[in-house]
This record gives C-alpha cells, sequence and structure tokens, in this order.
C-alpha cells in the first residue's frame, strides 16, 4: 500500500478533508481508502497542497499540440484552410511525436483520462506510450459509408497493439459539415464509443441550413448541407444517443438543448476555444439545467493555447458568470466537477475515475498552491481553482503509479521531435500561409 496525504483531500464526491490522505493498492492500482492521515498510518506528505481526482480531459485532439497561435484571428474558413496545407508538410512519425508531447502536457496539467478526436490514431500510441488514460475516437470524414473501410479499419489495424482497457478505441464522424448522415449510421453501426462537433458556430449553422454563408468559399471540402441543423438532422435520423459526445454546441437553442437532453448525449463545453475562435459562449446554465452530462475540456492548441486545464476551468466561470449577470452562475466546485466527474460521466467511465472513492482508480493530481495568494488556506476548492496551474502540479498518478513527477524526467528528446515537427510545419510559411 502506498499512502499520500495533503493539507487537503478532495474528493468530488463528497466534501474536502482537511488533513486528508488517499490508500492506493499498489498491486491493482484502486484507492483502497480515502480518510484522514491520522487514521492511514504513514503516508507521503505533501505540505501546502491539495490531492484532486485526475482531470478528465474529454475532448482534445492531441497531435495537434504544436500548433498554438496558427492563424489567430482569421475567419474560420481561412483558418481550417490553413491547418489543412500545414498538416500535409508531416508524416505520421512526426504527428506521432506531437501527440506524446501533447500527452506529456496532459499529464503536466493534472489530465489523467483523455476522449480524443484523433486524425491519424497517434494518440492511442502516445497514451500507451505515456501511461494517459483514453478514449481515442478515429476521425472520419466523407459523404459515404466508405471511410469506415478506408479510413477507419487501416488505422483501427495500425495501432491495435496499443489498445487496452487503459486506451480504449472510439470513433468520430468528424461533423455534420464533413459527414453525410449515412457515415454517422455506419459509424453509429460500430458498437464503438462515438464523438463529434456539434453546433459550434453561426456560420456552420448558415451553411448547414442553406449552403450559402461565410463557408461558400470552401464547400468543396465539405459534404452537402442536410437543409438543417447539425443536431436536428443526427435527431431525425435516429442517431441521438448516450454513445455520443458532442464537443461545443455553443448555437444549440432551446429545441435542440432539449433533444440533446431526451437522447442522453453529453456535451464537452470548450470555452477558451470557442471565444478565440469568435464563435460565443455555450450555453452552458441552459445545458446543465436540462439535466445534460456537461463537462469542461480544453479542445486542442490549434484553437486553443494549450491543454491547461485550470485556465479552462477559470474560463467556464467567467463566461458563464459573464453571461448570466450573477457570481453564482457557475462556482468553483461546480466547475472543479465539471472537469473531473462530469468528464467521466461523459465518456461513461464515472464508475471508475473522476472521483476519490474507495474502488475506484486511483488517478490524481497533487497540487502545490505555496507559490500562490491562496496559502493561509480559506477553501482549498477555490484555491485549487482559481490558483492552480501545471507549474504547481507536484505530481500526477494514473491507476497509481506516478506519470509526471515535477522536477522528474525532462523529457527533452520528446519535446525537441515534436518542436522539430512544428518546424516543418512553419516550413516555407509567411504569416498566413
Amino acid at each position: 500500500m502506498t499512502v499520500l496525504s495533503a493539507d487537503w483531500v478532495v474528493p468530488v464526491e463528497g466534501p474536502p478533508i482537511r488533513d486528508g490522505a488517499v490508500d492506493i493498492d499498489d498491486h491493482t492500482g484502486l484507492i483502497a481508502a480515502v480518510g484522514l492521515r491520522a487514521d492511514l498510518g504513514d503516508s507521503v506528505h505533501y505540505e501546502e497542497a491539495v490531492i484532486l481526482p485526475g482531470f478528465v480531459n474529454a475532448h482534445t485532439h492531441l497531435e495537434y499540440d504544436v500548433y498554438a497561435g496558427f492563424g489567430d484571428g482569421l475567419g474560420f474558413a481561412d483558418w481550417i484552410g490553413l491547418h489543412v496545407r500545414r498538416k500535409q508538410r508531416i508524416d505520421l512519425e512526426d504527428m506521432e511525436a506531437i501527440a506524446r508531447l501533447g500527452a506529456l502536457n496532459c499529464l503536466r496539467s493534472g489530465v489523467t483520462t483523455v476522449g480524443d478526436c484523433s486524425f491519424s490514431g497517434a494518440a492511442a500510441t502516445a497514451c500507451a506510450d505515456l501511461g494517459l488514460r483514453g478514449t481515442v475516437y478515429l476521425e472520419v470524414f466523407g459523404a459515404t459509408d466508405e471511410p469506415i473501410r478506408e479510413q477507419f479499419e487501416p488505422v483501427r489495424e495500425r495501432i491495435s497493439d496499443a489498445l487496452s482497457d487503459d486506451v480504449r478505441l472510439g470513433i468520430s464522424p468528424h461533423a455534420p459539415y464533413t459527414c453525410t448522415i449515412e457515415l454517422f449510421e455506419a459509424c453509429a453501426d460500430l458498437g464503438l464509443p462515438v464523438a463529434t462537433h456539434l453546433a459550434e458556430s453561426d456560420a456552420e449553422t448558415e451553411f448547414l441550413r442553406t449552403g450559402t454563408g461565410a463557408w461558400e468559399s470552401f464547400a468543396e471540402m465539405l459534404v452537402p448541407p442536410p437543409g438543417t441543423t447539425g443536431i436536428r438532422a443526427l435527431a431525425e435520423a435516429g442517431l441521438l444517443d448516450s454513445n455520443l459526445i458532442a464537443a461545443h454546441c455553443v448555437k444549440a437553442d432551446e429545441e435542440e438543448i432539449a433533444l440533446l437532453a431526451e437522447h442522453d448525449v453529453a456535451v464537452a463545453h470548450c470555452p477558451r476555444s470557442n471565444g478565440i475562435l469568435g464563435c460565443g459562449v455555450a450555453p452552458l446554465t441552459q445545458l446543465r439545467e436540462a439535466g445534460i452530462r456537461v463537462c469542461i475540456a480544453t479542445d486542442s492548441p490549434a484553437s486553443t493555447p494549450s491543454f491547461d486545464m485550470f485556465d479552462e476551468l477559470r474560463a467556464a466561470i467567467v463566461g458563464a458568470r459573464a453571461c448570466e449577470g450573477r457570481p453564482d452562475a457557475l462556482t468553483a466546485r461546480e466547475a472543479l466537477e465539471l472537469a473531473t466527474l462530469g468528464g467521466a460521466r461523459a465518456l461513461g467511465l464515472d464508475d471508475s475515475v473522476g472521483s476519490l472513492v474507495a474502488g475506484k482508480k486511483a488517478d490524481l493530481t497533487v497540487l502545490s498552491l505555496s507559490a500562490t495568494s491562496f496559502i493561509p488556506w480559506e477553501d482549498p476548492v477555490t484555491g485549487a481553482v482559481l490558483g492552480g496551474s501545471p507549474h504547481g502540479v507536484i505530481a500526477t498518478l494514473v491507476s497509481g503509479k506516478p506519470r509526471y513527477e515535477k522536477g522528474g524526467k525532462t523529457w527533452l528528446e520528446l519535446t525537441d521531435a515534436a518542436r522539430s515537427a512544428r518546424n516543418r510545419l512553419l516550413q516555407h510559411a509567411d504569416p498566413t500561409s
């Protein structure tokens, strides 16, 4: 047994425990007990620190870790065109190097589980290599069901050795503007976890409804519009269900929110991505009030500066309070739950991760607040949410095993490989190429 203790333990399911501890069964990687340090025996103790459940970041793209800043300020048509052109400059080895850095940066931010939409499958090997728990949704795009055979099956075969109980396979029909209903149906027929992008912007809604607007300029890259919104199109086809997680839903209206709730679709709320791309602020309060399994997630550095879950928590709080005009629209405690147990619920993993409870996986983060203004303590949850950062993460454990330790292995080779890939992405590039 290994016992870790700190000034506070925040189980999420239950109140914070002052001078608390977590007892880990080293053989099974499960939590044996959570309680007072005095009751659980000798421990490895962390001063001026809090032990939290590992974050469950349910919408990521690990292989875009080095894309930060590309196309900042561009409209969506120019932005997506830039990313497509640059991605063509790198190969699978580069994508895998980038994804490994993405996995490391998640662990550095206290993330222990991801739901990753992966273009190349590199996220699966990255998660397996670095010990990050993940559901890897292999992306498909197209107008027929052919991408299942031409895109999905070859990648699934290539990454088969990386798949396990901790790295499970899913599929991602990218979005209703890049995949037809026929392809969505073929994905659903596989019986795997499904992820997609829905209702992200006004321009998307206009194109899906009418085929006009800003997206007409790159319509050749898209499938024919269904004549209605993505949420309504999937609902009419009977493709909304509890096996689906939808990213964004910024522009979901009252009727669409009701459809998502009726069919128990989970929603990944990505406030920094939505804000930086100028898409708006998702109706978080309405989604939660409808009983939807909402979580907070980072998306990727292609649209967000980092995989920093602490920044994402604060963005969610600011956005919710500004939209609602009241400071209790989203509390620190509620935001933390959305980023831990909420993410686990969205991925269908809440029986095993997302909170510090005996019998669950020992996925946890040790966060120091010693360098912040939140010491001395008043409230450990407020301190962790408003004062936390990757720089304060002392250790991140997955199934009781340290997968990141501050001051430990520097991963210089991994970082250098990913930076070399970024350099190739930028070759012969002016600021808009």
